[in-house]
């Protein structure tokens, strides 16, 4: 596992892809994981009215930034289980916004669903993921404003906690070619750490995207540590969430997550658990990664 430090990342400041700034609009994010984690949401499961209440909050947003979709009101339905009817279908929203200078992809991903109800107990699932979920709306706003070189599309999926099956529909349905997706970046937990570290992982398999983290990191303040992929002395996160069933295809990616805590998959996974400062820092560090990447990678 390799830790970023300030020393070495001062070599990468001078880098051309990237000019630092903070693209966050923090006062949105904070509303939207506020609002996607709150109990009117009922813990965001497949299938439930909390999920239903997401997916509109969700699409309404897409569509206000004016992105396009290439499904039918950005909704992408899949089914859970082949042997359920029309109640078992789990519902990915999806955004797109066209590139100005290549035919490859960046995909952006973030599951929006949780646990829902345990009887009367709702797991509000803020850090997983409404945390995510609130940060993939903040690209998307981004992007729209700043038209990328890539095509980019957002999405927001379905049923991760149920076995990554809103990914795997995705792959099965996806609109364009798979060999088109440059990168795929997921964000799942992104908004608290105990000791300010942000995980980046992927580039044991992936080094060609090494570079554009070191450079976002030297600009924020928060601790970036490339690796919880797999090598020797280890955790192995290349398969823990969304990202695994690209990655099983050979298909790029990075993942970014924190290590789990002690609200994990409890009912207090709450908005007044997130730590706000952490929260928008990791989100302007992702966007400045995907902007590098956006700028520099090539046919």
């Amino acid at each position: 596992m390799k830790t970023i430090t300030p020393l070495i990342l001062l070599l990468f400041w001078a880098s051309p892809w990237i000019v630092s700034a903070q693209h966050i609009d923090r006062n949105t994010l904070i509303e939207d994981i506020r609002t996607l984690s709150s109990d009117a949401m009922e813990g965001r499961a497949p299938m439930t009215a909390g999920s239903e209440a997401a997916r509109t909050y969700i699409r309404d947003r897409f569509e206000s930034l004016g992105l396009s979709s290439q499904f039918p009101e950005f909704s992408q339905q899949f089914t859970l289980d082949a042997n359920q009817a029309e109640e078992g279908k789990g519902v990915n929203v999806l955004g797109f916004i066209p590139g100005t200078s290549t035919s490859e992809i960046i995909l952006v991903l973030a599951h929006y669903d949780h646990l829902g109800k345990k009887g009367e107990v709702i797991y509000n699932g803020a850090d997983d993921n409404a945390s995510g979920t609130a940060a993939l709306l903040q690209m998307a706003g981004y992007f729209t404003e700043n038209t990328p070189r890539h095509s980019m599309i957002f999405v927001a999926l379905d049923a991760e906690e149920k076995g990554l099956l809103g990914a795997r529909a995705l792959i099965r349905d996806f609109p364009f070619p798979l060999k088109d997706i440059k990168l795929v970046v997921n964000m799942d937990m992104i908004s608290r750490s105990v000791d300010q570290t942000l995980y980046a992982v992927g580039t044991r398999f992936y080094p060609q995207f090494r570079p554009f983290l070191e450079a976002a990191a030297g600009r924020s303040s928060i601790r970036l540590v490339l690796g919880n992929d797999g090598a020797p002395g280890e955790k192995d996160w290349s398969r823990a969430s969304d990202h695994g069933p690209f990655h099983e295809k050979d298909i790029p990616f990075i993942y970014f997550g924190v290590d789990d805590h002690k609200d994990y998959h409890q009912p207090s996974d709450t908005f007044e658990n997130i730590q706000q400062e952490f929260y928008t820092k990791a989100c302007d560090l992702i966007l400045d990664t995907l902007i590098g990447i956006d700028q520099s990678i090539t046919e």
